[in-house]
């Protein structure tokens, strides 16, 4: 019997709204896990988490990382000629492993920093350079600037979409969102081992109990080393949650939508109130993410930015708007407000690992000596 695999479906809304985001952290059994916060049957839960994979509803199933506290990160904002967009877009997506998320932006009007509409997420690992990287990308795809953001406090961060698409402008937690550090965390080789097992996606065969188990022997342990390690690195802060991540970009099989819209709101606030500010943007359900990040005088000195997805523009122009009363309510003075909008986008997890940047870059030698 076909299960049925678009994110809609009532059974698969209860899961998802669960599996998306909900989680935290490194957890033995995912899948149980999920069953006993949706109330699905576990069964049931792998079946159609499985099922959803296969046909491309979920795009991918894995543990994630907080990798900005294992390598240098940042959203890049790039300028490209236009004549180039389409070519250095495909460059970042296809052929640097350490670029995430590729995205086209525009804005409803002319206005600061409009003029970058090539936005990236970069990272490398600790020991090498950020601006370095993004400079050698620069060259190779023809940008005529670039602005290295990273992240220096983080408010909120994570998915939900099936979840958030009832929340109401205004919706928001009842306190202030906490601001997560950015802060080096050094790992053995050991670690990096079953780290690497840890975040490599999951197939729909692994859809099953015990899905650490084939990960520790390919890291050459034992599932209870394996266990004591990861919940280590768990404890050290490096892992996020395990996820089912929905495809969110392009419609379905049978043209069903995920979501439509992709808003990166910007605002500036004078300096000394970002964690203040960043707590009550971040505290707001329809973000996805909230960042204090410095983007200087080309987007108007702009230092709060959030990330909010839905099928109407205009509803998430009520959400933003919520956000913008809430803080003038709350006596925080806003300078400089926008909204770069999401076209063309791709996604795929960032490598981050001190081997693999060593091998790329070795690679990219040889390929100069040899005039390609």
């Amino acid at each position: 019997m076909m299960l049925p695999t678009e994110h809609n479906d009532p059974i698969n809304a209860r899961i998802l709204a669960i599996s998306e985001d909900k989680i935290e952290g490194f957890v033995r059994e995912p899948f149980q896990e999920t069953a006993r916060h949706s109330g699905v049957a576990v069964d049931v839960v792998m079946a159609r988490i499985a099922a959803m994979l296969r046909a491309g509803t979920i795009r991918r199933v894995r543990q994630t990382l907080l990798a900005t506290n294992l390598a240098h990160g940042a959203l890049v904002a790039w300028k490209v000629p236009d004549d180039k967009i389409d070519s250095a877009f495909n460059w970042m997506f296809q052929r640097d492993p350490f670029s995430g998320h590729v995205v086209l932006r525009s804005t409803d009007t002319v206005t600061a920093g409009s003029d970058y509409k090539l936005w990236t997420t970069v990272k490398v690992p600790h020991g090498f350079s950020l601006e370095q990287h993004c400079q050698l990308l620069a060259e190779k795809v023809g940008a005529e600037r670039f602005r290295v953001m990273p992240a220096k406090g983080i408010f909120a961060l994570g998915v939900g979409h099936v979840r958030r698409k009832m929340i109401e402008p205004g919706d928001k937690a009842d306190h202030r969102a906490k601001m997560l550090p950015v802060q080096t965390v050094e790992l053995s080789e050991r670690d990096w081992d079953v780290l690497l097992a840890l975040k490599r996606e999951l197939s729909p065969e692994e859809i099953r109990p015990s899905p650490w188990r084939a990960r520790a022997e390919e890291a050459g342990i034992s599932l209870d080393e394996f266990y004591r390690i990861a919940e280590d690195l768990n404890a050290r802060k490096v892992i996020g949650r395990f996820s089912t991540f929905l495809e969110h970009v392009k419609p379905s099989a049978s043209g069903v939508r995920v979501t439509r819209f992709n808003a990166l709101f910007h605002w500036a606030v004078p300096p000394g109130c970002e964690v203040e500010a960043g707590g009550e943007v971040g505290r707001h359900r329809i973000l996805t993410h909230c960042y204090w990040r410095e983007a200087g005088p080309e987007f108007k000195n702009v230092n709060i930015m959030a990330v909010a997805h839905g099928t109407d523009k205009l509803r998430l122009l009520d959400h933003k708007a919520a956000i913008d009363r809430h803080l003038l309510s709350n006596g925080i003075r806003v300078s400089y407000t926008n909204v770069f909008w999401g076209g063309r986008s791709e996604i795929k997890p960032s490598e981050i690992s001190p081997k693999a940047y060593r091998e790329w870059i070795t690679s990219r030698a040889r390929k100069v000596a040899v005039g390609s």
